[in-house]
């Protein structure tokens, strides 16, 4: 029988409140007027994906046990502690929350995803200024162009 550590806890969780959230998307009406993309995609991709990553999560090799058995108890320095990566992260989020206006949304979303990367330790800046390009961009003009949410441009023109 397999061992339920907290990443499989966190899975479950997920899981089920997955199926809650494709519920309440299920619950979404659709317009009498045919679109390309109704009100309920948007929720019900979220949805399913949501529950995807969360069966993935499930299986996934937990590195966390792994680091146990191998490597003596040693004191985590300042930034390492969880609370304060909990704190960083959610001054982060506030801050991007004031920011997503004068900024825009593409500015504020990279260098959050850019600042949290780094924050957490990922020292290849190209790459990760790449992905969260790409990333943020896919989503922008996934969301402007294609289901017609006009997010907010900031002092980038387009």
């Amino acid at each position: 029988m397999t061992q339920l550590n907290p990443n499989r806890i966190i899975a479950i969780l997920i899981f089920l409140m997955s199926i809650g959230y494709l519920w309440m998307a299920f619950q979404i009406p659709t317009f009498p007027i045919p679109r390309p993309v109704d009100s309920d995609a948007f929720p019900k991709i979220l949805g399913w994906t949501l529950m995807l990553l969360s069966i993935f999560l499930f299986f996934e090799k937990s590195a966390v046990s792994a680091e146990k058995e191998e490597e003596p108890a040693q004191v985590l320095s300042f930034s390492k502690r969880p609370a304060v990566q909990v704190a960083v992260t959610g001054l982060a989020i506030v801050i991007y929350a004031f920011s997503i206006e004068p900024l825009g949304f593409l500015l504020s979303s990279i260098l959050l995803g850019f600042g949290l990367a780094y924050w957490y330790g990922y020292r290849k800046h190209f790459v990760n200024l790449g992905t969260m390009v790409t990333i943020v961009l896919s989503l922008y003009l996934l969301l402007n162009k294609v289901m017609g949410i006009h997010l907010p441009q900031g002092i980038l023109p387009l």
